[in-house]
């Protein structure tokens, strides 16, 4: 049998985040964007993830992305949209997306009934859950379910990622944590010493990323050598726990018998995914 109930969106987390991390590590989305003349990764990146906003300006996608830094959006939104429309760009990224995704797995995985069924239960979680308060998650909402099995499990899964991306956000706030202190606590987390050399933060001016670390120290969170105090350890902790809690309510759709099923018809899917290079 599956884990306890309370376990279920961590679990879920594990097995389903890997196949949406095809879309930034995999080759064929990036080639797919650059094919429609998006100069850099990051235009593509902005513009294909955004796009299920409409053409918003790119105060209200750093709101919804939250953990760039001051700026770093407006270098590639509205403008990646000047010449390529969002809805092109959405189509590239399904595209690429599906293509690697069918790819890594192979033909007996990609076409297994197990890849079916885990598209289709993780599809009707993802289809299930509120929007309220959830705007990546509720722009992904609005978008066609792709008929292809793969493509469906890709974009089920990268649903269920906003969506669980957006309570994180709740959970951040509600510690009074800013996108960029997000990424140091992570970095300290996973051991990563200085937090500073952090890949997400690391291109960051050195006077910024020094504020930063200045400010969690300032709070009690971080000690002298860029490390948890127990104080920034349980915020860490607190953070991650109420962000599974919110990611939960998808998977009440769900009934024991089908989160059973889910689980295992993911795991070799995911498996597959983690040794080709995707965690």
């Amino acid at each position: 049998m599956m884990c306890a109930m309370t376990h279920t969106p961590r679990r879920m987390f594990e097995l389903l985040e890997p196949i949406c991390l095809v879309t930034f590590f995999a080759d064929e989305c990036n080639e797919e964007l650059a094919a429609l003349g998006h100069r850099t990764y990051w235009d593509g990146y902005f513009a294909s993830r955004a796009a299920p906003l409409g053409r918003v300006p790119a105060e209200v996608v750093h709101a919804a992305f939250y953990s760039f830094a001051d700026g770093e959006v407006a270098r590639h939104i509205p403008s990646a949209w000047e010449k390529i429309p969002p809805e092109a760009s959405l189509a590239a990224r399904e595209r690429g997306s599906a293509a690697s995704l069918r790819r890594i797995l192979g033909e007996e995985l990609a076409g297994s009934p197990g890849l079916v069924r885990a598209a289709d239960l993780s599809t009707k979680a993802a289809t299930s859950a509120p929007t309220e308060g959830r705007m990546m998650f509720a722009g992904m909402r609005t978008l066609p379910v792709p008929s292809d099995p793969v493509a469906r499990l890709w974009h089920a899964a990268t649903m269920l990622r906003e969506h669980r991306c957006d309570g994180h956000i709740a959970a951040l706030v509600a510690s009074r944590v800013r996108g960029t202190e997000a990424h140091v606590l992570d970095a300290i987390a996973q051991g990563i010493h200085p937090p500073e050399s952090f890949g997400r933060i690391h291109h960051l001016p050195k006077a910024r990323l020094a504020a930063v670390v200045d400010g969690l120290r300032e709070r009690g969170l971080v000690d002298p050598d860029g490390r948890f105090t127990d104080a920034g350890r349980a915020t860490k902790q607190r953070v991650e726990a109420l962000t599974d809690e919110l990611a939960a309510p998808p998977y009440d759709a769900l009934s024991p018998a089908e989160l059973d099923e889910l689980v295992t018809a993911l795991e070799p899917l995911t498996a597959t995914v983690v040794a080709a290079g995707s965690e």
